[in-house]
């Protein structure tokens, strides 16, 4: 569309005066100015500047049409102003006599009413700018292209056709590629509006997307290229309904190859037709484009793929793929991407002297690669002896004359496009001193030169100067020092020379002061040169020498190089090279002599050969060559071709694949390895190996297995057990499969082993010590069921560690061969496996010592040399002991036998440690050097078996590794939460739910339990969510009688005997709404009912439902159901006021002044120790309320002796105890601190006071001991794996529980554990002697509400509940009761409100 609006607005171009006015004012002098200050200041005005001399703007390839009117611009800068003009194809235009073309006053070309016919086409062609400035030089423009569009010409014109409707639709309209901006699109003779939906390609294809009914009609297509329109066949469109029957996917237009230049857009087509309507997506380097986010690329309609701004990685090829659910069709096509030629490195201006050398460089980059070629002011540099093209792009220039001087460009051309750079030379006096240093343009032989010079004498001209040696090619000069300066030490000397009859001359410096031979080389054979030698001192050069004449050997008339050598594999055996006669034979050819070498190899090889090819047999398989032709004729051997290369074809491999191996993983699986056959028997590339194996039992039964050439190994699942299996793998390559190895067998095991962790210690090791040899002998672990794959034997004199030997599994004995006679051998043997190898198993043994030892001494006595022994090795360190300070850091101390009995270190001595864990099996070993006699190991991970050892190391001397402490790190509370928590509700219990958890995978020592934190408010404080204790290491807990179709959130924290870890994530679960177990399943599938599901990202403003009737389930609860509710709690709370007014009146009277002191005295001694007694204690029981229950339990009630779970009571409610009276205040904040010390720190027993309670209240223990005695038998229907006793107080709402707190007793009172439970709502009168009960808090999850009392009724026997009501002691004064009767007014008030809710 850009092109079209740029041809036609091109079309409309006014008259040429238009152009001459907006041409006038894009002069830019200020970019002159800038670019200006490159050029270097002039030190002194005794030589000339740079002059400044660029191009403005440069012309650029040009589309234009018949009867046009074209600019091509250009503009240059220098001061004086340069002279413009043009050349076309390489010509220079008069543009003087042209009437149709002008040269514009800042030098762009004009050219009006563009001609352009079948046989005459005088403006298109190549067009450059040349601009030249008098006394300086030209400079020459890039060469721009100007294009005119031909007559239009029809290649393909639309065709009738039908599509359906939602189908794509094309109508082809080919025509020049050069006219294609001037296409256009008509509807039943009117202009066709372009949009998302109809669009047209690059190439003039029209696309119809989604097609409707008004896209029906008569299409043709218009060129307007300037002239009269001219008009395609028109085309009917029929758009048909949709017929409701599938039909084949079809392209309609493909993507075809394209070729675009960085920075362009290109659209690759793609039009698919079918029924379904097909969708279209495209691929890259078989990875989805992503069409919907990117910028750059567009799916148009249709399908096609449009990509903005191409770059390099967009190249590559793409697959559109066309799929409408039943069938997929693919297309596919390469996009080049070409890049045109930029400079990475420019040419810069050059000083220089005459008879220097000097190099232009010019590096470029672009795609294709680009030519280089260079212009001296403005004309083409022919490379000659003197002017030669180096490292491809860089022009060299020999023994500078002023004639050099001027401006070089360097241009590059590739098939996209072509660009320039230049720099100015100039050419000083040799009086005048170069102003800056050497730049890397001069060469090494001209850089004397730059010295600067100074004022003094000058040297005379060096004497008898001489050709020494001439050849060929060289020649090398001597002489002697100036008759000014005999010495000579510090002068240099240069040789100027040149070829005779020529007047360029070239120079070559000695390389250092003092030097009087020069060698010249590069010369032509019998061909005069003229040399002189010039003497420089620190004031300048001297007087010249007289010229010396010599002329160079001539050479003898021997053959070229043969042109056009080339090799190509003929088999895996046989190379066959050809050549040609070469062109300078000089005489006839006699013969060829071929040599050819084998890669990698210094060993070449020939033969004679009389024709010009020659197959060489009997070559190695796969492998690369390399070959020479020399040519000879009757004066002897000619010059060498180059190397060429080539590698014999490939075949099938001679040779199995080595070290074949099996190893049994379980019962039903092998792993195979192999390594590849010997490279020299490969052929070829190894693409695969194929792995046959069988029972050994069954020699018919064979499978087969093929794995990539680049892996070494592979598993073989589904194997029987207890089953031997006979294996083979043999290679392949392109070609075929090799031989394959022999049969190797295994058995599977019969049963899968413990592999998980390290094999236990073997269960003996016995030694039986020779003179050279000792025979060592074990038997397996006791465990069985531990996976041993073999047994490593470590040993050496004083230390296990000089040495390892590792043996199969099945080995029960192994002979240690080469030992010392009469030597102190440690023996080692531990097992291992793939987890690591397990603790290991100590002897020791001394070697026999030799029965005769005089032969040995006169042996050694006569020995005509005796060499120089190694340094002896030193004793290893002794009596290792690894400390263990704390989870991380461990002391090792040792001894060193080799120090006096102080075992002071006073030489340069050093000990290095080295330690590691056996888990994971491939642990590397950690160093650590030290000067005494004992380091810190530090940075070890809690909870974990290091073992340690230990060396000397004096100058020269080391020692082995002494023998390994072992110690394990102290534990550490754990550092991560469980994992991989989930609720379940239980099966027919629709209010008990199963929550699951996995152990942390920090756990940093044996978990002792877990707290099981659940609330209804995700955004509750933590300490107002309830608390579950779960002793010892159980994964699963049931949580019985919760509220059904509420959102319950759970957490898990892990401990250890170090204390708590961090929580879990919270998980959401909402309980079933069915009540009866029947319901369950059904209620589990659907909804949140029965999964427990990860909490999501609620934010902070996130608040559960308040009530039944707005469940998120819809499920609202009936008026009568809850005015009932309503009427029962009312009930309850005034029947439980009646009964603790009571219970405050009777134990009122029985105060007595004596019991207050008592009382007193005991609560000043237990303070906060109410949850640390000892295991004798008798606790009272924790009341805690639940969202359905009042629920009365004893904590630490588990038979798990682990003193952390006993001695750190959990209670059910996190919020602790609220005192009744202020007298309690005290105790309740000790309580709750000692509560919350208890859950983070888990202090022990033994740091525990155990007499404060013993002391105060012995008057009140169990006469039994029996701590387990429950205070409230628990219901029927809990579960056995909890048997806590529980009474249960349903509230008329989860979240508006509360719990109420009666007296608290002084001492526990003792109940019948076989008591049933029995709920308060079901209780119609109070026949009972009352129980004391425990204090409880009051209030919701996350609400606190004031304290009342409540009383749970039981039914023990009458003499029983006498002995009790003795036994326990009232602790109210009336004052308290007055306080008391104040809480439950408040309470009275929240009735209400809620009764009127």
């Amino acid at each position: 569309m850009a092109a079209e609006r740029g041809a036609r607005r091109l079309l409309s171009t006014s008259s040429f005066w238009l152009y001459c006015l907006l041409l006038l004012g894009r002069r830019a002098p200020g970019a002159a100015a800038a670019r200006s200050g490159s050029a270097p200041q002039a030190p002194g005005a005794s030589f000339r500047t740079f002059t400044p001399f660029y191009f403005l703007v440069e012309p650029v390839d040009t589309l234009s049409v018949r009867g046009s009117s074209v600019i091509l611009n250009c503009s240059a800068y220098s001061e004086p102003s340069p002279k413009i003009e043009w050349k076309k194809d390489g010509t220079f235009l008069n543009l003087v006599s042209d009437d149709r073309r002008q040269l514009l006053p800042d030098g762009s070309l004009f050219i009006s009413n563009v001609v352009h016919s079948k046989h005459n086409k005088p403006d298109e062609g190549y067009y450059q700018c040349v601009a030249t400035v008098e006394s300086l030089g030209t400079i020459v423009s890039r060469t721009a292209k100007l294009t005119v569009a031909g007559l239009p010409r029809f290649t393909s014109q639309p065709e009738p056709s039908s599509v359906y409707a939602g189908n794509s639709a094309i109508l082809n309209c080919e025509v020049n590629a050069d006219l294609v901006p001037f296409v256009r699109w008509e509807q039943n003779r009117q202009p066709l509006l372009l949009d998302d939906r109809v669009i047209k390609l690059p190439g003039g294809t029209l696309v119809i997307g989604n097609a409707t009914e008004g896209d029906g009609g008569l299409y043709r297509c218009v060129v307007e290229s300037g002239g009269p329109p001219k008009y395609s066949d028109e085309a009917e469109l029929k758009v048909l309904p949709d017929p409701e029957v599938t039909s084949n996917l079809v392209f309609l237009k493909q993507p075809s190859p394209l070729v675009r230049v960085i920075g362009q857009d290109v659209v690759l087509p793609c039009v698919a037709s079918g029924l379904p309507t097909p969708a279209i997506k495209w691929m890259k380097n078989e990875e989805v484009l992503d069409t919907e986010s990117s910028e750059r690329l567009v799916l148009l309609s249709g399908g096609s793929l449009e990509i903005s701004d191409v770059t390099e990685d967009d190249a590559g090829t793409y697959f559109c793929i066309a799929d409408n659910g039943n069938e997929t069709i693919e297309a596919q096509a390469e996009l080049t991407v070409q890049a045109q030629p930029e400079f990475l490195k420019q040419p810069t201006n050059i000083y220089a002297h005459e008879s220097m050398d000097i190099i232009f460089e010019c590096e470029v980059t672009g795609k294709p690669t680009p030519t280089v070629k260079w212009v001296k002011n403005g004309d083409m540099v022919i490379p000659s002896d003197y002017f030669k093209i180096v490292k491809e792009h860089n022009l060299q220039v020999l023994g500078l004359v002023k004639s050099d001087e001027g401006f070089y460009q360097c241009f590059a051309e590739n098939d996209v496009g072509n660009a320039q750079a230049g720099a100015q030379l100039i050419i000083l006096e040799h009086d005048v001193a170069i102003p800056t240093l050497p730049p890397t343009s001069l060469t090494s032989a001209t850089t004397d030169h730059l010295a600067p010079a100074t004022t003094g004498p000058l040297p005379s001209a060096p004497r008898d100067v001489v050709a020494s040696l001439v050849s060929t090619r060289f020649i090398k000069l001597t002489w002697r020092t100036p008759a000014s300066d005999p010495h000579g030490d510090n002068l240099t000397y240069s040789v100027f020379y040149t070829k005779e009859g020529i007047a360029r001359e070239r120079v070559e410096n000695t390389s250092r002061p003092g030097e009087m031979q020069v060698t010249v080389q590069n010369l032509m054979p019998a061909t005069v040169y003229i040399f002189r030698v010039m003497a420089q001192n620190k004031h300048g050069s001297g007087e010249s020498s007289a010229p010396l004449r010599v002329e160079t050997q001539p050479e003898v008339q021997l053959p070229g190089p043969a042109p056009n050598i080339r090799a190509y594999a003929v088999s895996p055996t046989s190379i066959t090279v050809m050549w040609e006669t070469p062109l300078s034979g000089n005489g006839e050819i006699q013969n060829y002599k071929l040599y050819y070498m084998e890669k990698g190899t210094d060993k070449e090889q020939d033969v004679d050969v009389s024709s010009h090819s020659y197959t060489l047999n009997g070559l190695k398989k796969y492998t690369e060559y390399s070959f020479r032709v020399v040519a000879y004729n009757k004066h002897g051997p000619g010059v060498s071709t180059q190397d060429v290369a080539v590698r014999t074809l490939s075949d099938v491999p001679s040779a199995a694949p080595q070290n074949l191996s099996l190893e049994v993983r379980n019962s039903k699986s092998m792993m195979i390895h192999w390594q590849p056959p010997a490279p020299a028997t490969q052929n070829g590339q190894i693409t695969g190996y194929k792995i046959r194996y069988r029972k050994a039992s069954r020699k018919s039964d064979v499978t087969e297995t093929l794995v990539s050439g680049t892996q070494l190994s592979q598993l073989i699942e589904g194997l029987d057990r207890g089953t031997e299996y006979n294996f083979r793998v043999a290679a392949l390559t392109i070609n075929g499969t090799g031989p394959a190895t022999d049969w190797l067998s295994a058995e599977t095991f019969e049963s899968d082993l413990d592999e998980t962790r390290v094999p236990e210690v073997p269960s003996s090791l016995h030694v039986r010590p020779l003179v050279t040899s000792i025979v060592v002998s074990w038997t397996p672990p006791e465990n069985q069921n531990i996976v041993v794959r073999g047994y490593a034997i470590g040993y050496g004199i004083g230390s296990p560690h000089a040495q390892t030997i590792k043996v199969d599994y099945k080995q029960r004995y192994y002979t240690i061969e080469n030992l010392d006679p009469s030597s102190h051998y440690v023996i080692t043997l531990k097992a291992f496996n793939n987890v690591g190898e397990g603790i290991p198993l100590y002897e020791s043994a001394v070697t026999r010592p030799h029965t005769d030892t005089s032969e040995v001494d006169l042996f050694v006595i006569n020995a005509p040399y005796t060499p120089v022994p190694d340094p002896t090795p030193m004793m290893p360190p002794v009596g290792v002991q690894a400390s263990i300070l704390s989870h991380d850091t461990v002391r090792i101390t040792w001894a060193d036998n080799s120090l006096p009995k102080h075992q002071k270190i006073t030489d340069s001595r050093y000990y290095t440690v080295r330690w590691k864990t056996n888990i994971p099996a491939n642990t590397k070993y950690k160093n650590a050097n030290a000067t005494t006699l004992s380091y810190l190991v530090t940075g070890l991970k809690p909870n974990t078996l290091y073992e340690f050892s230990v060396m000397v190391t004096k100058g020269r001397r080391s020692s082995t590794w002494s023998m390994t402490a072992h110690g394990t790190t102290f534990e550490l509370v754990p550092t991560s939460p469980p994992k991989d928590v989930t609720v379940v509700s239980k099966e027919g219990k629709p209010k008990t739910i199963i929550v699951n958890w996995q152990p942390p995978s920090e756990a940093n020592g044996k978990i002792t339990g877990y707290i099981i934190y659940y609330s209804t408010d995700v955004n509750a404080e933590i300490h107002d969510w309830v608390i579950e204790p779960v002793v010892g290491n159980r994964l699963t807990h049931q949580i019985q009688e919760l509220t059904l179709d509420t959102p319950y959130y759970f957490k898990i924290q892990a401990r250890n005997s170090k204390g708590m870890g961090p929580m879990s994530e919270a998980v959401q679960f909402r309980t079933p709404k069915a009540d009866s177990s029947d319901k369950m399943p059904n209620d589990q599938a659907s909804g949140s009912g029965g999964k427990g599901s990860r909490l999501p990202d609620l934010g902070s403003d996130y608040k559960p439902p308040m009530s039944g009737s707005n469940s998120p389930h819809g499920s609202p609860t009936s008026p009568l159901d809850s005015n009932m509710l309503l009427v029962i709690i009312v009930s309850v709370g005034v029947i439980t006021i009646v009964v603790v007014v009571i219970i405050a009146v009777f134990c009122t009277r029985r105060t007595t002044s004596h019991q207050k002191k008592k009382r007193a005295a005991c609560k000043s001694v237990n303070g906060s120790h109410k949850y640390k007694g000892n295991s004798k204690d008798v606790k009272p029981p924790d009341l805690w309320i639940h969202h359905e229950r009042l629920e009365l339990k004893p904590i630490d009630k588990s038979p798990d002796p682990n003193p952390i779970m006993t001695d750190t009571p959990i209670p059910r409610n996190s919020q602790d105890i609220t005192p009744v009276d202020n007298s309690m205040d005290s105790n309740i904040h000790q309580r709750r601190n000692s509560y919350r010390e208890s859950v983070r720190n888990t202090p022990s027993t033994d740091t525990m006071p155990a007499s404060s309670s013993q002391t105060c209240c012995t008057d009140h223990q169990d006469p039994e001991g029996a701590t387990s005695s429950s205070y409230l038998a628990s219901s029927q229907e809990e579960d056995s794996g909890q048997s806590l006793p529980t009474a249960h107080v349903r509230p008329s709402h989860p979240l508006k529980s509360f719990a109420v707190p009666a007296i608290p007793p002084p001492g526990p009172p003792t109940y019948d554990p076989a008591l049933p439970s029995t709920p308060l709502l079901s209780q119609q009168a109070l026949n009972h002697h009352i129980h004391s009960v425990k204090t409880a808090s009051i209030g919701t999850l996350g609400r606190s509400r004031p304290p009342m009392p409540v009383v749970v009724p039981s039914a023990p026997e009458v003499q029983e509940t006498t002995r009790m009501l003795e036994a326990s002691e009232s602790s109210y004064e009336p004052d308290e009761l007055t306080k008391e009767m104040a809480h439950l007014e408040g309470l009275m008030k929240d009735l209400n409100a809620i009764t009127t809710a």
